[in-house]
């Protein structure tokens, strides 16, 4: 959204720059991540090439499927004495009923291959496969762009806005305190994620209307929805698929995971309340001052209130827009939808909205419509981008065939600890395999066959290293640069460099918290 910013509706509060004696540059988004494809192609060359075998349900055929690290592939019935032939200690229906859709390590089959190094033409390449692999998410991406930019050109925003600034008066923190709880919830039930990209267009010009800042934006929406997920309680992508592949029941250590959760949102809570009353007493204060013209600039609302008359169509469209939110929740939580249906569901609305632009005292012709779909989409494409650049990363090291030698050596590390010095490791463990597999379900899969059995060997529950695996990755997730963290600092023009300011105690308390959780759980369970 283009435009200038509107007058805090507070009184003015004082502006003196705090003193700055060390200032880090940081690159941007792109910057670092082809930093990071370089280093992950020269890691190809050092780290040993190696994989576990593989193990998957193959519905049409009713088999199990084993690729072995040479790539060959043998069908084996799919039965539960077949898994314990292998040492899969996971239930056959969680395979035949769909829960395990990827395929899974199989413990005690790692085996070293021939190095398979990448060179200077992977570099490109990886960025290349990897925004062809993040299509489903770049097409929703771009999809709410253009419906963002539909409803902007109607003028629905700035009068739906302008009205709620005035009623919030003096209230202002109450909605990023609702935004933040909502975006807990939502976390810790859906892995609420790629998908809270969709609310910055709708939040950051309301929070900035209030005398806020890009942090309190990014804070309330994306760190809070991360802490949600960082204490998942039935998030089918974290949880419950790490359960899956652990081969226990999800809600074996629920009590702690509610207890850690109501901790986790009590905590960033009252985080950003901390800041929001700091940059209020001094806009100055905050982290992203020297941001904060070119960022108003962007994104606040018109100064005045001509042509923002907040009648009938307008009120209608901006139903149908936030109406699209809880259908998408809907439909990801109790239909399983992913990115295509999502980004359907969002065109629908957005040719509804289209229609009804037509017409009305304020109606749109055709092409303005078009045109506002099309800049809409095009404002997202370096969001887009940085998504499929991230997933090239991986890309690298899985060509490489790295990945699985990091997490053998990670197995071995931890293998006949005592069991409190065994589960902190596995916290620190996770912490930095989450860098190298960014996604939650991912590294379920991968890792949690290989490391839930070593629970065994030191008298513990496997739901305590499901707990160590949330808890680790997504202290990692808040701030890695493989993450979805670049494409929201990407969409709202931050730099890396203010969020790690802001972000680093979240990442503390997560590591401080869940490691004395992960402890306590040890010593009474």
């Amino acid at each position: 959204m283009t435009s200038t910013a509107v007058a805090d509706p507070q009184a003015t509060p004082q502006t003196e720059a705090p003193k700055r004696r060390f200032k880090l540059h940081v690159p941007s988004a792109f910057t670092i991540l082809f930093i990071l494809t370089v280093i992950a192609v020269a890691a190809t060359w050092m780290v040993p090439a190696g994989s576990y075998s593989k193990l998957a349900f193959d519905s049409s055929s009713q088999t199990l499927q084993v690729t072995s690290p040479q790539g060959e592939v043998e069908s084996l019935p799919a039965t539960q004495e077949q898994l314990d032939k292998l040492n899969v200690k996971i239930g056959i229906e969680k395979f035949t009923g769909g829960s395990l859709k990827k395929p899974i390590s199989i413990p005690g089959t790692y085996q070293r291959l021939d190095s398979t190094p990448q060179g200077i033409a992977d570099i490109t390449q990886s960025m290349v496969t990897g925004t062809v692999e993040a299509a489903d998410i770049i097409v929703f991406i771009l999809v709410l762009g253009g419906l963002i930019g539909v409803v902007n050109a109607t003028g629905a925003f700035e009068a739906g806005l302008l009205a709620l600034t005035k009623k919030t008066k003096g209230r202002e923190f109450a909605l990023v305190f609702m935004v933040s709880l909502l975006m807990v919830l939502g976390g810790t039930s859906c892995g609420l994620e790629e998908e809270a990209v969709a609310f910055y267009p709708i939040l950051v010009p309301v929070f900035l209307a209030l005398g806020y800042d890009s942090i309190i934006c990014v804070g309330a929406i994306f760190l809070a929805g991360s802490m949600g997920t960082t204490f998942s309680t039935i998030n089918p992508f974290s949880v419950v698929i790490a359960s899956n592949a652990a081969g226990i029941v999800f809600t074996e250590g629920l009590i702690w995971r509610v207890v850690g959760c109501v901790v986790g949102a009590t905590v960033v809570i009252g985080y950003l309340w901390w800041y929001a009353r700091k940059i209020k007493a001094n806009p100055a204060a905050s982290y992203t001052w020297e941001d904060h013209e070119a960022f108003s600039a962007q994104w606040a609302l018109k100064g005045n209130n001509e042509g923002f008359e907040f009648n009938w169509q307008k009120k209608l469209i901006l139903v149908l827009f936030v109406a699209a939110f809880p259908i998408m929740v809907w439909g990801v939580m109790s239909q399983g939808w992913w990115f295509p249906t999502m980004a359907a569901s969002f065109l629908a609305i957005t040719i509804v909205i289209m229609i009804l632009s037509l017409f009305g005292k304020s109606r749109l012709n055709e092409k303005a419509l078009v045109d506002a779909f099309t800049e809409g989409s095009s404002s997202l494409v370096g969001v887009s981008l940085i998504i499929g650049l991230a997933r090239g990363i991986n890309y690298v090291m899985e060509q490489g065939k790295i990945s699985d030698t990091l997490l053998y050596y990670s197995s071995n590390m931890v293998e006949g600890m005592s069991g409190p010095l065994f589960i902190l490791a596995m916290l620190v463990i996770f912490f930095f395999l989450g860098f190298i597999v960014p996604s939650s379900s991912g590294l379920a899969v991968l890792s949690m066959p290989i490391f839930a059995p070593l629970a065994d060997t030191v008298g513990m529950p496997r739901w305590i290293i499901v707990c160590a695996y949330q808890w680790g990755q997504y202290a990692m997730l808040f701030l890695a640069p493989t993450g979805l963290v670049m494409a929201t600092l990407q969409m709202l023009d931050m730099k890396y460099s203010h969020w790690l300011k802001f972000v680093w105690p979240m990442v503390a308390f997560v590591f401080g918290f869940g490691g004395l959780m992960l402890v306590a759980q040890v010593l009474t369970a």
